[in-house]
């Protein structure tokens, strides 16, 4: 029976557009290739908040998928924690799979380094290597690193692993159509692009009723709160705009927590509520009783290329999306998502025009869904990666 190895950093019950994405791909294909191969997934602990812990087993095997989860350093998010616990996954996948044989390679990154361990592993193996892209890394430190003595020390480090990651690779699926143009360097590989897609469990939501026009609404934020949402140059003076019309519940935790929580006290808003991160379960059930939902980036130029996974599971609600996105992300949502106030990241007076002039509405997005529903997505996908077998 043939094999095929599996690299994910995140995979459920972890809480990340990263397990939301490789969890139900890897099942997929492990139901494609019943009787023909086996899935070897090699992925981590629930680790992406530290104030959200779930057990799960560290091997599980559901038939022709076989599951080793691997203990890392608990981390805060910092690019530091995360180098650290990424040096973990990687030395441990490397001892692991030492004397495993395999017949491809899949490797799902967002930071790079997940890629680059799928190259490093198929170098030695003499396996060919399929990369599911998430993320630019490179082209987001550029913005992320301020200090210029750090920037002339990383970057180039950065370059030559991505180049030689990149350049070798059989295929490489980009995750936004927004990548294209920075890939267009490394000819050699295959190239797709295979979105993101909106789980099952968000195709049969009910239809929720018009809202009282006359009570205080509600705006919902989930996921992280790192740098790269950069909620602290939004919230607190949206909030602080909009007192007695809104609440802002945000739902999450990141290495940025504390910047948003300190511009939440300088504006003295009494109008923003901090949640901690809770299950999809329980994040559908807050989804129901919101009235409007929030999407943002930091005003970065490397976010100009990306797609927020997150509007696929909200895009299937009938609720308006406030979306502080750019680039493609903005033209993605101009071109398949209506009843959307978009506006420029952090540009707190252009979303609080919007908002004053926007007549709420509920709006089905039966379309959309039609279009992205991840079971499709991963289906066509799936059969990309079989066919390197």
């Amino acid at each position: 029976m043939k094999k095929i190895l599996y690299l994910s950093f995140y995979f459920e019950p972890d809480l990340c557009a990263g397990s939301f994405r490789n969890t139900p791909l890897a099942i997929e294909l492990a139901n494609q290739l019943k009787g023909i191969a086996e899935v070897d997934v090699y992925t981590t602990m629930p680790n992406r908040y530290i104030s959200y812990n779930k057990s799960a087993n560290e091997k599980e095997k559901r038939g022709n998928l076989i599951i080793h989860r691997i203990e890392i350093p608990l981390h805060k998010s910092g690019l530091f924690d995360q180098i650290n616990s990424f040096r973990k996954y990687y030395f441990k996948v490397k001892a692991l799979t030492k004397n495993n044989e395999y017949d491809l390679i899949f490797a799902s990154s967002s930071r790079l380094f997940t890629a680059y361990l799928g190259h490093s592993i198929s170098k030695v193996k003499r396996l060919p290597y399929y990369l599911d892209i998430r993320d630019v890394f490179y082209d987001s430190l550029k913005d992320l690193i301020r200090t210029n003595p750090l920037k002339k020390v990383i970057l180039p480090i950065l370059k030559h692993i991505e180049k030689i990651t990149f350049t070798n690779a059989a295929h490489i699926n980009l995750i936004s159509e927004g990548f294209i143009t920075y890939f267009k360097e490394y000819e050699k590989p295959q190239k797709t692009s295979f979105p993101n897609g909106i789980d099952d469990q968000f195709l049969n939501i009910p239809v929720f009723p018009s809202i009282n026009d006359f009570k205080k609404k509600r705006i919902l934020y989930a996921g992280n709160i790192g740098e790269g949402q950069g909620l602290d140059k939004l919230i607190p003076e949206l909030a602080n705009n909009f007192t007695d019309q809104f609440d802002f519940h945000l739902f999450g935790d990141g290495g940025a927590k504390s910047e948003l929580v300190n511009k939440i006290a300088d504006f003295n808003c009494s109008n923003v509520f901090l949640h901690q991160p809770v299950s999809r379960k329980q994040l559908m059930e807050e989804y129901s009783k919101t009235d409007f939902f929030l999407i943002h980036l930091n005003d970065f130029d490397a976010f100009k290329k990306v797609l927020p996974s997150k509007i696929f599971e909200l895009g299937a609600y009938n609720k308006p999306i406030i979306a502080g996105v750019g680039g493609y992300a903005a033209k993605f949502i101009s071109e398949n998502l209506p009843n959307v106030i978009l506006f420029n990241p952090c540009d707190v007076d252009e979303c609080t025009n919007q908002l004053k002039n926007y007549k709420y509405e509920l709006v089905e997005r039966t379309e959309f869904i039609k279009k992205f529903k991840r079971s499709n997505i991963n289906y066509q996908m799936a059969k990309s990666i079989v066919s390197y077998l």
